[in-house]
Parts: C-alpha cells; sequence; structure tokens
C-alpha cells in the first residue's frame, strides 16, 4: 500500500452533517498496526452532539473489528492476514487507579489513548500502547460484525460488575436501547432470577424479550407495583438505568438494600432529583456508576460472543456503507422514527 494513498472516512460535524471525506492512509509507527475496517458500530455516545460540539470536525467510531494489513516494526503478536478486534482506550496499568482496580479512571484512559483517525474510516492506525494491551483475535467462529460488540459489551460487563450483579437477583433495566438490551441480554446469561426490561417503546420491548428478559414492562409509574406484584412484593435489587429520562423511576423501583447503576451517559446538566433522608436514610441503597471497559473486559466480553451468551446479531437493525453512513447518526438519534438499535457502518461496501 502506498504511504500517500487516500481512504474514505466520515467526517462528523454534527448529527446532522456527517460527510464522506478523502484523508491520507495513517502511516505507524514502530508497535503498531494498520487495521482495515470490516465492521464499524456507531455507540449512543456518538450522537451525543453536547459531547462533541467543542472537538468537531472529528472521524468518530470505537467498535471496530477488522483486518491487520501492516504490522509495525517490534509487533510479534499479530501478522497480516489477522482478524481482531480492538479497544480505543487503553489504561497505563501502574498508577493510583490501575493499582487499584479501577482502570476506566486512568488518565491514559480517559484521555491519552485514541485510534487515528477513528473507526468510521477504511483504516485505522492502532497506536502501540493499544496494540500492547487492547487488540485481540478474533475467533474463527466469530463474524467480524459480532467482534464488533466487544467493546461495548465489555462496557456492560463492567457495569454489572460494578453493580456486584448476582446469581438469582430480580434486574430492572430502564432504557431498552442498545446498552439495556446488552444489560438485559449479559443479565440474564449471568444467572439473574428475573430479568426485566422497560422502556416507552414498543419494537425495544419486543427486542428485550428476544435477548432474553422474562418479561417487558412500559416504563411509567404503574412498574413498582407491576414488579411488586411479579416478585413476591420486592422491587428490584439491581436497576441499571439506560435513559437519563428514568432516572426518577429508578430511584422509585429499587429494594431497599439494592443498587442503582447510573450506566448511559446523561444529558448535559442532569442531576438527581431526590433528598438524602429519603433516599438513603433507613435503606441501604447503593448508587454506583460506570464508564468504559479494562482490557481484561473485553477479553471476557470476546468470550461471551464467542459462546453465543449473548445474541448480539440480534440487535442490529441496519448495515450501511459508508455512503448511505451519513445519515446514520440520525438514525441512531433518533431511533423511533427509523426503528434503529444497533447501526452497523461497513466502510469497505457490504
Amino acid at each position: 500500500m502506498a504511504d500517500d494513498k487516500l481512504m474514505r472516512v466520515l467526517m462528523y460535524y454534527s448529527n446532522r452533517d456527517v460527510r464522506v471525506q478523502e484523508i491520507p492512509v495513517p502511516q505507524i509507527g514502530p508497535g503498531e498496526l494498520l487495521m482495515k475496517v470490516i465492521a464499524s458500530g456507531i455507540c449512543g455516545s456518538d450522537v451525543m452532539e453536547w459531547y462533541r460540539r467543542d472537538k468537531v470536525p472529528l472521524v468518530l467510531g470505537h467498535e471496530v473489528a477488522g483486518n491487520v494489513v501492516r504490522v509495525g516494526e517490534g509487533v510479534d503478536r499479530f501478522r497480516e492476514g489477522d482478524r481482531i478486534a480492538a479497544t480505543h482506550h487503553v489504561p497505563c496499568n501502574t498508577c493510583h487507579y490501575c493499582l487499584n482496580g479501577h482502570h476506566t479512571v486512568c488518565e491514559t484512559l480517559l484521555r491519552g489513548t485514541h485510534f487515528d483517525p477513528g473507526g468510521f474510516a477504511e483504516y485505522v492506525r492502532v497506536p502501540a500502547i493499544n496494540v500492547d494491551r487492547g487488540v485481540f483475535k478474533i475467533p474463527d467462529s466469530v463474524s467480524y460484525e459480532e467482534a464488533s460488540f466487544m467493546e461495548p459489551l465489555a462496557c456492560v460487563l463492567r457495569g454489572q460488575k460494578n453493580a456486584r450483579l448476582r446469581a438469582g437477583q430480580t434486574v430492572l433495566v430502564l432504557g431498552c436501547g442498545i446498552s439495556g438490551l446488552l444489560h438485559v441480554g449479559l443479565a440474564r446469561a449471568l444467572g439473574a432470577g428475573l430479568v426485566i426490561g422497560a422502556d416507552t417503546i414498543l419494537f425495544r420491548l419486543e427486542m428485550a424479550g428476544k435477548l432474553g428478559a422474562h418479561v417487558t414492562f412500559e416504563a411509567n409509574e404503574e412498574i413498582v407495583d407491576r414488579v411488586r406484584k411479579i416478585n413476591d412484593g420486592y422491587l428490584a435489587d439491581l436497576v441499571i438505568i439506560c435513559f437519563d429520562g428514568f432516572i426518577p423511576l429508578a430511584l422509585k423501583s429499587v429494594e431497599r438494600g439494592g443498587t442503582v447503576l447510573f450506566f448511559a451517559g446523561a444529558s448535559e446538566g442532569a442531576t438527581i432529583p431526590a433528598t438524602i433522608n429519603d433516599l438513603f436514610w433507613r435503606t441501604e441503597i447503593t448508587l454506583t456508576s460506570t464508564y468504559a471497559g479494562s482490557p481484561k473486559d473485553c477479553m471476557k466480553a470476546l468470550k461471551l460472543i464467542r459462546a453465543k451468551a449473548v445474541p448480539v446479531t440480534e440487535l442490529v437493525t441496519h448495515r450501511l456503507s459508508l455512503e448511505e453512513a451519513t445519515k446514520a447518526f440520525m438514525m441512531v438519534a433518533s431511533p423511533i422514527e427509523h426503528e434503529s438499535v444497533k447501526v452497523i457502518v461497513e466502510p469497505q461496501g457490504a
């Protein structure tokens, strides 16, 4: 491949303004890989305009799977032609946070690592630190599309680990978009006794059933009584918030001694609508949060995908080329209009 070759990318300006542009194929250095992107999923965070507005224009995309097409000097674990999945953020493994098990709040993971230019491109340069701890060979039985779910499933896995999900517990997932549906599937795979999916959108509730929810409810004030009715009079042991509009409902739906997991990124300026005494005094409720996934979480996620423990392909509603994907961000930002869940971009074409 010539060093001056151009490649196509999706350049993001806003959810309504995404353009196919040409930029040079990245040149790699020692310890790095050049990856040909076959499947790249759109994440809910990709359409958080307030989070991106000071950084545009840029190439987004971090849920990627593809082939190694060039290997940098010193790389011995990978060779040209290897099928790989990669994660864009990796920890340093040596800081205060990493040494205390909090790899996903490591400064290196939060701000120091990324793909060049981003996963919505024909090719991606994978930096040496990512190659060292954030690139994984795809098992023969796993497709590129399935492997692109490694990173989002790793995030979900870490979230349920932080929330201390135990077999037999009752889990209520509020918001059954892509992350909520992965939570449904994983909770079922990990042995939750009762998994409840809740949303206001019918096709999402139907999808939650396919992912393993024992029951689905419309997310409204009646859910408190409905959970009690099917759960021997108790509320949920674990409530997972995958849409910040459901925060008030979550705080009403958790049982004493239970846990509320704030998983999804919230709207700018969102707050928790509760008083300390009402929420905590004599309840022993735990509020916890999570961000991203560690390399170990990615390894476990890929194993779960290989085992078909979480049926990720059930989540894919759209597969689009780069040219078609100029509208994909609006599809993800307006899921009701388009009945979209997971949109996969195929930079090389179908």
